[in-house]
């Protein structure tokens, strides 16, 4: 049986969040590659500093490092939403229809995700609010400031919010258009 088509004409919001959420993937991509070179300067580094002697590390590089881990996963959370490549136990749902599958991921989003998103976004502004009212940086001598890294997980559960959005919309769309019953696929 061939794969039914996606719905061909989504809407004005879906195409934008798509479009924000494809440009973030993009984007945090070449973090995965800064992360990396990061880590590998700050191993070099240390071995070559202390056969040398100065310290040619700083707190700053390290905390950089897993700033950047926090941006990947963070950010990168609503790319993997959009291309349905999050984890998933698959028991049940690998043998489902499409149209099976249409309604567990509508019911999923709209039970879990969406409210999840929206219960970290309200849990983690006073945190997000108190940094940036101090500037709050790190306890570290020569780390970085923390209110920006902060902020990050406001941005990542409205991206992955956004995006949940838009695939409830998509997935609605997809269910209405006849199509998954059109491919003969049983529930």
């Amino acid at each position: 049986m061939t794969e039914p088509t996606e719905v061909e004409h989504p809407s004005l919001f879906v195409r934008t969040v798509d479009r924000l959420t494809e440009r973030t993937g993009r984007a945090v991509s070449w973090l995965v590659l800064a992360m990396v070179l990061i880590g590998a300067y700050n191993a070099v580094a240390r071995y070559l500093g202390r056969g040398i002697g100065i310290n040619l590390s700083s707190n700053a590089y390290l905390e950089a490092q897993w700033y950047l881990f926090s941006l990947v996963f963070l950010l990168g959370a609503a790319y993997t939403f959009k291309h349905d490549n999050h984890v998933r136990v698959d028991v049940l749902y690998g043998r489902l229809s499409r149209r099976g599958k249409t309604i567990i991921n509508l019911i999923g989003t709209a039970l879990f995700l969406l409210p999840f998103s929206i219960f970290s976004i309200w849990v983690s502004w006073p945190s997000v609010r108190n940094s940036w009212a101090v500037l709050e940086g790190s306890p570290d001598p020569g780390g970085l400031p923390r209110y920006p890294i902060k902020t990050m997980i406001i941005v990542a559960f409205v991206l992955l919010a956004l995006q949940g959005v838009a695939e409830l919309i998509r997935g609605v769309q997809l269910l209405r258009s006849g199509e998954l019953d059109a491919s003969g696929e049983e529930l």
